[in-house]
């Protein structure tokens, strides 16, 4: 617990947050779960039962709010008050659960998200109280605006929600990091482990992901390569990575006191 994860004044040893939506049925997503060690998983209102449909599956029996924080969502939102509204009926299916993560999408090609309706939605929830962590575009600029509204976390896209396509653009989410205080965590687009521990050496503080998961092969054993590259990740960027150095090659091993071979 040395090196946690703080959102909303609350502490996590996992900086993977993981989604619960695209797998088979709830038993794969509460094993992916458990593999990936993730405490934080995000939930579709929109499309997940929590309650509201009686006769269905829940998925608060399979992945108990007692165990995992949820991070209730709005995927689906395309304007503002959609997104408003549904966050408001979170709170009554959760008993008053404040910490939120909003997306407002701007078109349903791209999902790439709409920032000035971000920006609008996010300035009423935070006035009633919810706690947002906020997916929006790897723009600097409205990061800061997002955080001067009051929002937990930031949370860009490195590619294209369920592209795959990794982290595009390393220098925007760098930029984001060194203007913002509350905690970055890449959101969408990551595809593999490699992605997740490129994020983490970057010095994100966690990542999001859930197709990369759902949609593997083996979505138990991959949620388990997240957890490795994204500790991985972390501890690398902890440690320092040397400098690159074009063309200045030297020995790992020391020179000093080498013993000449001898030449007849």
């Amino acid at each position: 617990m040395n090196d946690t994860l703080t959102i909303a004044g609350k502490r996590y040893s996992s900086r993977l947050l993981v989604g619960t939506g695209k797998y088979k049925d709830f038993t794969e997503t509460r094993a992916a779960l458990d593999a990936s060690g993730a405490e934080i998983v995000t939930v579709a209102i929109r499309r997940t039962n929590l309650g509201q449909n009686a006769n269905e599956p829940n998925l608060l029996d399979a992945v108990p709010p007692s165990k995992f924080t949820y991070l209730p969502n709005t995927a689906g939102c395309y304007t503002a008050d959609d997104a408003v509204r549904t966050l408001r009926l979170a709170r009554e299916l959760l008993d008053g659960h404040s910490l939120v993560k909003l997306e407002v999408l701007g078109d349903p090609q791209s999902l790439y998200p709409n920032v000035i309706e971000t920006i609008a939605a996010a300035k009423i929830l935070v006035a009633e109280g919810f706690q947002v962590m906020v997916y929006t575009s790897d723009d600097p600029i409205a990061a800061k605006q997002l955080e001067d509204i009051g929002c937990a976390a930031i949370m860009p896209l490195a590619s294209l929600i369920g592209s795959g396509m990794g982290i595009l653009n390393p220098w925007n989410l760098q930029l984001i990091m060194e203007r913002v205080q509350v905690p970055v965590i890449v959101d969408a687009g990551v595809g593999t482990a490699s992605d997740a521990a490129i994020a983490m050496e970057l010095g994100c503080d966690g990542v999001l992901m859930n197709t990369a998961i759902a949609a593997a092969k083996d979505p138990v054993l991959m949620a388990s390569a997240m957890k490795k590259g994204v500790e991985a990740g972390r501890e690398a960027y902890l440690a320092g990575r040397m400098p690159k150095k074009l063309y200045s090659a030297s020995p790992s091993s020391p020179t000093a006191g080498i013993i000449a071979s001898a030449r007849s």
